[in-house]
């Protein structure tokens, strides 16, 4: 007889906590829920639903949908989403009535939902952050003068948040209003290095319209812009956006500035720890991860340049979920050019494991499983079903 859905959550939710050395009575802790229940879905004798998976799911620091037994139900949430992130900021200068926490409260829901967009968790971005907008309008709407920047700040970092669902789901229009938003909130947050962050966030919208050249004239207009390197905010900053700047000249096929970039990207890196700055992840693996990105970007004539970026490295654990799944996705098609179509097919499993979300919906991932599921003919089952997993044709 086949297991029930519950049978199958209960396994998952088992197999995650035995890797993770928890007993059931610590899970149920760090989850908020009763240890009883968690017995009872571990046995598949109960179902549950979206909050305490996603609960247990933080808890274990797992993406949720590696305990989902609905392949599709992340992708079907996030797009039916869509319309109420729309309605949240079509009136964001006329905000509904409603409450508003103090400004502390704010910030840590804020500074949680950026935690959700760089581990990819995309499906808690979009069933949060409807509301957290509305009530940031509100806020920033009555706020007094003393309070108006720490909001704006708040409003934007809380719309780039939001952009990465809209921007990973191909919603392009809702994009580019939540980039609008970011840029009406800059110049109420008295924030130099906001701008910088926009900019970078904003060439989303050139890759989107495949229009590299002009988003290369943009990120550099935003580089000659930003403040010096004067602290490691500001060396973050500008570092990232050559990061940007040296993949978008990758993708509009000129070497000579993708590598002047890249080389100053290289510098920056070199001043700074990694870590988190302003919500963008920079430092020397950054850097590196976006070596092997530019050479993909220039095209399979580069794929040496690709595979010699990522021998004998892997990105720590400690790197953002996107950024370490994006690097293996990368490094997928370029082993695929390469004739290493094995090696391709295990660093898409490998991107899959660190974020199930970004890695599903990514292109270049439904491309790439495509071929190999056409150059390998369908014999090896495991690539038969990921193919079907990520909606490849």
């Amino acid at each position: 007889m086949p297991s029930s859905p519950d049978d199958r959550l209960g396994r998952r939710v088992a197999y995650h906590r035995s890797v993770a050395r928890l007993t059931q009575q610590q899970l149920a802790d760090a989850a908020n829920i009763h240890v009883g229940t968690l017995r009872k879905i571990e046995q598949g004798k109960r179902g549950t639903g979206d909050t305490i998976v996603e609960s247990i799911a933080a808890a274990l620091k797992i993406d949720a949908s590696l305990l989902t037994t609905d392949r599709v139900r992340a992708g079907s949430r996030i797009k039916a989403a869509i319309p109420a992130l729309s309605a949240a900021i079509a009136a964001y200068d006329v905000p509904k009535d409603g409450a508003v926490r103090p400004l502390p409260l704010l910030r840590g829901a804020v500074a949680e939902a950026a935690t959700w967009r760089l581990a990819a968790q995309y499906v808690r971005i979009a069933r949060k952050l409807p509301d957290l907008l509305g009530e940031l309008f509100r806020a920033i709407e009555y706020a007094q003068a003393r309070d108006r920047p720490d909001l704006a700040r708040l409003v934007a970092s809380a719309c780039r948040s939001a952009d990465a669902v809209a921007y990973k789901f191909g919603a392009y229009d809702l994009s580019a209003r939540f980039i609008d938003l970011m840029r009406w909130a800059a110049p109420q947050a008295e924030d130099d290095i906001l701008h910088a962050t926009i900019a970078y966030v904003r060439a989303e919208t050139f890759f989107a319209a495949h229009a590299h050249e002009s988003g290369l004239l943009a990120l550099e207009a935003a580089i000659d812009a930003a403040a010096g390197p004067h602290d490691p905010l500001a060396i973050a900053a500008r570092g990232a956006l050559h990061m940007r700047a040296a993949v978008i000249a990758g993708r509009a096929h000129d070497v000579d500035a993708a590598n002047t970039h890249l080389a100053a990207a290289r510098r920056l890196g070199g001043q700074v720890p990694e870590a988190i700055y302003s919500g963008t992840a920079f430092g020397p693996s950054s850097v590196r991860i976006h070596e092997l990105s530019v050479a993909v970007s220039l095209g399979s004539e580069h794929v040496r340049s690709a595979l010699e970026a990522a021998r004998g490295w892997t990105p720590s654990p400690e790197l953002p979920a996107e950024r370490r799944s994006g690097f293996y996705i990368e490094l997928a098609r370029a082993q695929l050019w390469s004739g290493l179509p094995d090696d391709a097919f295990e660093s898409l499993q490998m991107a899959r494991r660190i974020a199930p979300q970004h890695t599903r919906d990514h292109a270049w991932v439904r491309e790439d499983a495509a071929t190999l599921r056409r150059l390998k003919r369908g014999d090896a089952e495991s690539l038969t079903n990921f193919a079907e997993w990520c909606h490849a044709t």
